[in-house]
């Protein structure tokens, strides 16, 4: 049956809000595919606004995947503002896409993609405006399938009451091999109804369905175990890994914003995974292993991204992009291909030890040199031990030394306060660092203008990682060492005015963490905050620390556990963690070993270039590191 747009409705309405043209849809190459020929239908979702969900990769990867596909079709929709909330309340508009502006509930599957666990508020209000129950329990056959994905997904205990099921890993495959279930189903007659398709995709193993689960809790509050509750339903849920990269040269055709966006560029992703080691690092860890893109496919991605969409700056992502190993062949082949012309290349952070100024220099040969970024994460030598970022401050010194030299003015240096067994002193030489960095540029180049800021954000400790069993530092701690370090700053005549500081107070980490390591108790604690009027939680002008608090007091009153049960203490070996039942490929015995290490402050190679030191993820997956040199080159671009 046709979906009507409510555009009609929505229309008028629009100038009482601010923003109305991030509801409007319509961007340079979105699509709008013809309902009734479509036998499976997704909403796909970034909890967020408009303006940092319509840049995320993996929304844009689905959604023209998905449409691709004959018989499927794919609509977006994000996080409406309050001031919309309240407009659509009080109209009755329910939820809509903005490709079409149909409600959301009319789907077959509304699919929502996390990169943070802060964003789980904004899943209910978007259920509620949708009339789709919060609860999965209360959903009848009516109701799409509500589906967690993204690196948030990887512990979906907390959400586990809101969703009907989750996916690990990348999403080309199973998007596609999720369809097909429901499309099967669908044609036989929708047998045994919502439960019938969800028992389904359960027992293909790579869904994970918490409804087929039952969480036994031990009288201190652990948990006991965590068993499948329906036969032909896995003991453990298994991520997704595309193996192939060069076959998913996807975005092809990026979605271009209507309204100013946090990235304003076509993104093309050169590589997944990292094997670096850092054990702060979830993204490293799930992400594993690393897979290359060939230099010819980048080439082609950028050539094609840039022609559909106008961007004239192409960002080459990764977790660690330098680190391609065909990284300057790639950058030197970009630079002449468009020199001469307003494209311009730019790299996310860099890690000191694979940063080179030859390198530097490709990515700015059109005349755009912005600031360089680094992360060492650590303020110590000790600390970098004990994290594993292999960095010296003589290889930090010595690297920006040469970015001054050869013309740079600005650098910036990211930090985290709140680690596994960090003190006062650690934090504090961070000032002692950045002083240095001003200090050598100054000397290297002779002029005054030498800037350093200095940007620090609070450690939550995250599943599936070495630290997954390291208690959390309690903001008072975290606010109080940033406050030394920010008098240390200001204290220094010679040097404190070049250096900018730049931290977020630790209180949004505390309830970051709550999420982030959380178990199915934590839903009620979800639940009572957004029913308090919690919303957009990332965003600091709408982040209330006294509203989860409050909220999680209240509704874990009757429970052994508490906010600083699920943030603070220590968990040790044998305790069975929330998300044990979820596999991202990674031995769990290799994970505490390494947990071990960092108290000893043992550093562990990156295994790309070393032996394998048996995490787990190639023999357990099938799979192995993917990476080059391929020895091809890019060739000019042809004159049209």
């Amino acid at each position: 049956m046709s979906v009507e747009s409510i555009f009609p409705r929505l229309e008028p309405l629009l100038p009482s809000v601010q923003k109305p043209i991030q509801y409007v849809g319509g961007e340079l190459n979105s699509q709008v595919k013809d309902w009734d020929a479509a036998t499976v239908r997704w909403a796909l979702m970034y909890p967020d606004a408009y303006e940092v969900g319509l840049p995320n990769q993996g929304v844009q990867i689905l959604y023209e995947i998905l449409n691709e596909r004959e018989g499927v079709l794919a609509e977006r929709t994000y996080a409406v503002w309050p001031d919309m909330e309240q407009v659509m309340r009080d109209n009755a508009i329910p939820q809509f896409t903005v490709d079409s502006h149909r409600p959301v509930g009319a789907f077959d599957v509304f699919g929502v993609s996390f990169s943070t666990e802060l964003g789980y508020t904004n899943l209910l209000t978007a259920l509620d405006l949708a009339g789709i129950p919060l609860e999965s329990a209360d959903r009848t056959d009516g109701h799409p399938i509500v589906l967690a994905g993204g690196h948030a997904a990887f512990n979906p205990e907390p959400i586990a009451d809101f969703v009907d099921a989750a996916v690990l890993g990348d999403g080309e495959e199973i998007a596609l091999a999720i369809t097909e279930v429901i499309r099967e189903w669908k044609d036989e007659g929708e047998p045994g109804g919502r439960d019938g398709v969800l028992l389904r995709l359960a027992e293909t193993g790579g869904v994970y369905v918490p409804r087929f689960y039952d969480v036994e809790y031990l009288p201190d509050g652990r948990i006991k175990r965590v068993a499948p509750n329906r036969p032909g339903v896995p003991w453990r849920v298994e991520k997704h890994t595309v193996m192939d990269l060069d076959q998913w040269p996807y975005p092809k055709k990026p979605l271009v914003p209507l309204a100013e966006t946090v990235h304003e560029r076509f993104s093309v992703e050169i590589f997944r995974g990292c094997t670096r080691g850092c054990r702060f690092c979830q993204a490293g860890m799930i992400t594993r292993p690393v897979r290359e893109r060939s230099i010819t496919t980048i080439g082609a991605m950028v050539d094609e991204g840039l022609r559909q969409t106008g961007f004239t700056e192409v960002g080459l992502l990764s977790l660690s992009s330098a680190d391609h190993s065909e990284i300057a062949d790639v950058a030197k082949g970009l630079g002449d291909r468009y020199e001469g012309t307003h494209t311009s290349l730019s790299l996310p952070s860099t890690r000191v030890d694979a940063f080179n100024i030859t390198l530097a220099n490709e990515f700015s040969r059109n005349g755009r040199r912005s600031g360089l970024t680094f992360a060492p994460e650590g303020g110590s030598e000790r600390m970098r031990k004990v994290i594993n970022k292999m960095v010296s401050e003589d290889d930090l010194i010595r690297t920006v030394t040469t970015a001054y030299e050869n013309g740079w003015r600005q650098v910036k240096l990211y930090f985290m306060c709140g680690l596994p067994t960090e003190t006062d002193e650690d934090v504090l030489e961070i000032a002692g660092m950045a002083k240095r960095v001003i200090k050598a540029g100054r000397e290297a180049t002779g002029r005054k203008d030498i800037r350093c800021t200095v940007s620090i954000g609070g450690f939550v400790p995250k599943p599936h990682t070495p630290f997954q069993w390291a208690g959390q530092t309690n903001h008072e701690t975290v606010d109080r060492r940033l406050r030394l370090l920010r008098d240390e700053l200001r204290s220094d005549k010679e040097y404190g005015r070049a250096i900018g500081l730049r931290y977020h107070d630790g209180q949004p980490s505390v309830i970051e963490g709550l999420l982030s390591r959380g178990d199915r108790r934590v839903g009620k604690v979800i639940r009572a905050v957004w029913e308090d009027g919690g919303r957009f939680d990332g965003w600091s002008e709408h982040f209330s620390f006294e509203r989860w608090t409050s909220a999680a007091e209240t509704a874990l009153a009757g429970e052994p556990v508490d906010l600083d049960w699920y943030t603070l203490r220590d968990r040790d070996e044998v305790e069975v963690l929330p998300w044990d039942h979820l596999d991202a490929g990674l031995d769990r015995e290799w994970l505490w070993q390494d947990w071990q290490d960092a108290i000893d402050e043992t550093e562990v190679e990156d295994c790309r270039w070393t032996p394998c030191y048996d995490c787990g993820v190639c023999p357990t997956m099938g799979t192995e590191i993917q990476i080059g040199p391929t020895g091809k080159r890019l060739l000019p671009l042809s004159v049209v």
